[in-house]
């Protein structure tokens, strides 16, 4: 039986961080995505999220702070021009088993492209899962977004955070 998770018992986040010139003007945010489902079974996992829904929760640093109206621009541009509402797949193509930690590899495809990628997951002994991997957007061919004539620029690396708790073997989907 598969350990389903989604937003109703973890987190999945995404950080930008800012380079160029103007970078001192940008701020690094904080991103949660609210549509996604992860599956845990017998040493496979896998992983789906809906592009259009990743909504800013918050940005530090920047000439001022991000207001509701900004974090709603940030998002709308995301789907529209960075993601274009594509497709967020990953699936598991080896998992190791070392003690509490899961060493992942597998492939993530973003809008129409597959790329290998390994990261790291701890799962405690009370079934919380929690990790981090870093998605460099060139990579997948998306260009990282950028304003004021190029002088401010969103990092090529993103890092990816999930933070969810597994079901006990009485709650899981069959």
């Amino acid at each position: 039986m598969a350990a389903v998770v989604g937003p109703d018992s973890g987190t999945l986040t995404v950080k930008t961080g800012k380079g160029g010139a103007a970078a001192k003007a940008g701020h690094n945010l904080v991103i949660e995505v609210t549509s996604w489902r992860g599956s845990f079974d017998d040493g496979s996992i896998t992983l789906t999220a809906d592009s259009g829904s990743l909504r800013v929760r918050s940005g530090s640093g920047g000439m001022s702070p991000l207001g509701d109206e900004e974090k709603a621009g940030i998002a709308q541009t995301i789907d529209e021009e960075v993601l274009k509402g594509g497709s967020i797949e990953f699936r598991s193509t080896r998992v190791e088993r070392a003690g509490g930690t899961l060493a992942v590899e597998g492939d993530l495809e973003l809008l129409g492209t597959t790329r290998p990628i390994a990261f790291d997951l701890t799962v405690d002994d009370g079934g919380r899962v929690t990790g981090r991997a870093i998605v460099k957007q060139t990579n997948w061919g998306i260009k990282p977004y950028s304003a004021l004539f190029g002088t401010l620029k969103v990092a090529d690396d993103v890092e990816v955070l999930i933070d969810a708790q597994l079901p006990t073997e009485g709650d899981r989907d069959g």
